[in-house]
């Protein structure tokens, strides 16, 4: 099994597992950073909460992510402006802007190797795109720079510059913030009730309840197998290779990103739906092989994204049924600034408190979106193929992975070791293989 560089960076502390009945104000499901980031927002508010992880807080998605920490999700902006009106659009920014910020002065207190950087999108094929996103971003207020020459080692057709945006080590972060938070680790939720939710060694009763799973995974309410779809992406680690100072994203999802952290180089790419075929790390390791051939490789791992129907995150009531459960997921790909706002958002809802940014981020806004009909195709022909095994989640067929050894859903993203074991949610139990 391959590990992120993050995992040999950082020791996390342990807690314990749930065992008996107890009683709390608001459960938090899920301890990757957007549950933990919940979790540190309402110890710190004074609210009544208990956070509880399936596994070791952290062992999930959070600790394979690359770790920028900006308001710059691809070329959002012109999209929003197309999508929706421009005060939602203005709002979507000042709240990424406000997490980037409030990163910033969290981590002053965390060594967490924090450091200010500039975010780039550029392009290799269509310089119009980036002079949109450029209007786009006059059009709101924001000052970006335009820029045609990076440090990177091909040539660019055009880039929109972010200033004063950010990296960290997520796992060091965590440390930090968790030591003294109250965490029950290994235990994973079976089921659960509009107030109470049950493992196999214990139940917690809950006022209000959390879900920061990655993927939600109650399919009752709230059409999530609708609304999201999984993307896998790759990542290699490099020493040797040129220095950056600098974060770089392709505006294409095929294409390439960039980051440094100390003497190594972070080239991302390779990504494809979970559960499809892609270019994974074949594709950087010739990419490292052709444009820098003295590097050596150091680590290799891979994300899964969940990704919602319009590039907007799912924040706040489950659905529009049920007023005392709340979720968090779909962040495209941008899951450090997207938790920030999660928790800053929820812990008002929780609290019956209005949050300005609330409605940019509904979870019951309109989702007549065109990556509904492709999601919903996907999984009426993924259940017609006739073959086995099964994803227990909702019987989608799994497909081999041949690169990660493992068996992936396509529809929802559900991914399982050889043997069965589960490895990624929705699915909330083994597949039989």
């Amino acid at each position: 099994m391959k590990k992120s560089f993050w995992s040999d960076s950082a020791a996390l502390p342990s807690f314990p597992k749930l065992e008996g009945e107890i009683k709390t104000d608001v459960l938090i499901i899920g301890g990757g950073i957007c549950g933990l980031l919940c979790a540190y927002c309402l110890d710190r508010a004074g609210i009544d909460y208990v956070l509880v992880e399936g596994d070791r807080i952290a062992s999930g998605i959070t600790k394979n992510t690359t770790a920028k920490i900006t308001a710059q999700h691809g070329l959002i902006y012109a999209k929003l402006l197309r999508d929706m009106d421009g005060e939602k659009a203005k709002m979507y920014l000042a709240a990424n802007l406000k997490a980037v910020d409030e990163y910033e002065k969290l981590c002053r207190s965390i060594e967490c190797d924090f450091k200010k950087m500039s975010s780039y999108v550029y392009t290799l094929r269509d310089r119009k795109k980036i002079e949109e996103e450029m209007k786009a971003l006059e059009l709101l207020g924001y000052k970006a720079k335009f820029t045609d020459k990076t440090e990177l080692p091909f040539d660019i057709l055009g880039a929109v510059c972010f200033e004063e945006q950010a990296q960290f080590d997520p796992l060091k972060f965590i440390f930090g913030i968790s030591r003294n938070l109250k965490i029950y680790e290994n235990t994973f939720i079976r089921d659960i009730t509009p107030h109470s939710a049950i493992s196999d060694s214990g139940k917690i009763i809950a006022k209000k309840i959390i879900i920061a799973t990655h993927f939600p995974f109650i399919n009752k309410h709230g059409s999530y197998f609708l609304k999201l779809y999984q993307h896998r992406s790759y990542v290699s680690a490099f020493s040797g290779a040129q220095s950056l100072n600098g974060m770089y994203v392709d505006e294409d999802m095929k294409g390439m990103s960039f980051r440094p952290h100390n003497d190594l180089l972070f080239i991302g790419g390779g990504g494809h739906r979970t559960g499809k075929n892609g270019g994974n790390w074949a594709e950087l390791r010739s990419f490292a092989k052709k444009f820098y051939p003295k590097a050596d490789l150091k680590y290799e791992w891979a994300a899964q994204d969940c990704m919602s129907l319009d590039g907007v995150p799912y924040i706040g009531r489950y659905s529009a049924r049920t007023s005392d459960l709340f979720v968090a997921s779909g962040f495209n790909k941008w899951g450090i600034t997207s938790s920030m706002v999660a928790a800053r958002i929820l812990t008002d809802l929780v609290q019956e408190k209005k949050n300005v940014f609330a409605e940019v981020f509904s979870p019951s806004r309109g989702i007549l979106k065109p990556q509904l009909f492709v999601n919903g195709f996907e999984t009426t022909m993924n259940l017609l193929t006739p073959t086995v095994p099964r994803c227990p989640h909702l019987g989608c067929a799994l497909k081999w992975n041949k690169a990660e050894r493992t068996w992936d859903c396509s529809c929802h993203g559900s991914r399982f070791e050889k043997d069965g074991t589960i490895i990624d949610n929705p699915s909330s139990g083994d597949a039989k293989i």
